[in-house]
């Protein structure tokens, strides 16, 4: 690839930011929402229909990419943006969340972790180098950091080891990257909730030396409140000039709240998984389309979206789809949530260019708390 990795801050409301990441596949806008392609897809929809929800950036997932089809093939066959069709940027974690989380008979060590898959049982070996190698292989042009995740609650001193841990292993991602111009690594703040750990985890990263800058081991069991207590500081003591990235959130209510602490990147499998199993998320909260409320509703899910979903389809059909197990009604309720998504997203980079933050973060609250429609 032509070109290089920047990012621009194009403006400030309070600590709310909106930006600009800059990389030879194309421009990402700030505040951004990655849909999440775990297998090299976003399950139920075409890439050219994620890319019409206003998407401008996928998140690929190291681990179950490394178990199938394996990253040396995905190489073999152009890598992954050829292999799935999307041809914009592609950010893909490192893989020890999904170890932790999902892999059966883990050894940590201070050289990295071997599992069995949780797939076939196969014996695989996972280090910053290995992360960094397979990263390569599958072509993203944005790279983590091989880290570690604990779970919260968890006490003082398990968070302590294991931000420290990161930390060794964020130096030996960083060597193992190497120069690779037009991509990008970025370093994993670690330290739970504890703010002397995050800041210390802050100043190990700043030494070293990234692209970007992931606010990690949140959205892990802590709850919004303690997630936005942790916010409230710990962008701050990222670099000013580099994209920050809160991985896997979130629900919209704390995706705006992360913006609003200056947040610039996010991701969720929220949108998809919901409308896989018939959740809508829509202006005014959360709509169940398993209820049968909605079984001779002839309004669409609703009616200010300009999605597929609501503009060709009532209620009564998302209902009957769904109850009936049928391909379209995951295929459009994903759509909708991942515009609804896209949406917001789009509305707080004008109210942030606009100088507005504040008076569109309460109408969004307000409107939210009106809950649905009423039934017919």
């Amino acid at each position: 690839m032509t070109g290089r990795f920047e990012f621009k801050l194009l403006g400030r409301d309070g600590a709310a930011r909106r930006g600009v990441i800059r990389t030879p596949r194309g421009e990402v806008r700030t505040p951004a929402f990655m849909p999440v392609g775990t297998a090299g897809t976003v399950k139920a929809m075409l890439p050219e229909s994620v890319r019409a929800t206003g998407a401008d950036i996928l998140l690929g997932n190291t681990y179950h990419l490394m178990l199938r089809p394996g990253a040396e093939r995905v190489a073999r066959l152009g890598g992954l943006h050829r292999f799935m069709n999307w041809d914009r940027p592609i950010l893909t974690d490192s893989g020890g969340f999904q170890v932790m989380s999902l892999a059966g008979l883990r050894k940590l060590t201070e050289e990295g972790v071997t599992f069995k898959s949780h797939i076939d049982g196969s014996r695989h070996e996972l280090s910053p180098e290995r992360s960094m190698e397979i990263q390569r292989l599958l072509g993203s042009d944005i790279v983590m950091c091989f880290d570690e995740c604990p779970a919260l609650p968890a006490d003082r001193k398990r968070i302590e080891q294991s931000m420290r841990l990161s930390m060794r292993w964020a130096a030996r991602s960083r060597e193992a990257f190497g120069e690779r111009p037009g991509h990008a690594l970025f370093g994993i703040q670690q330290g739970g909730l504890e703010r002397d750990l995050r800041e210390e985890s802050a100043e190990a990263l700043k030494a070293i030396g990234f692209e970007g800058y992931a606010i990690g081991g949140l959205a892990v069991g802590e709850g919004q409140e303690a997630m936005f207590g942790v916010l409230d500081h710990a962008p701050g003591m990222l670099p000013e000039d580099r994209p920050r990235y809160l991985m896997g959130v979130g629900k919209p209510d704390d995706i705006v709240g992360a913006v609003k602490r200056g947040v610039d990147m996010m991701d969720c499998v929220l949108p998809s998984r919901s409308g896989r199993t018939g959740q809508a998320w829509t202006r005014r909260g959360v709509v169940n389309l398993k209820n049968a409320r909605h079984a001779d509703d002839p309004r669409p899910l609703d009616e200010a979206c300009g999605c597929p979903a609501c503009r060709g389809y009532s209620r009564a059909y998302l209902h009957h789809v769904f109850r009936a197990n049928e391909m379209i009604s995951g295929m459009l309720l994903t759509w909708h949530n991942l515009h609804y998504f896209q949406e917001i997203m789009a509305g707080m980079r004008d109210a942030i260019g606009e100088g507005r933050f504040a008076d569109w973060e309460a109408e969004f609250h307000a409107t939210r708390a009106l809950g649905d429609i009423e039934p017919v």
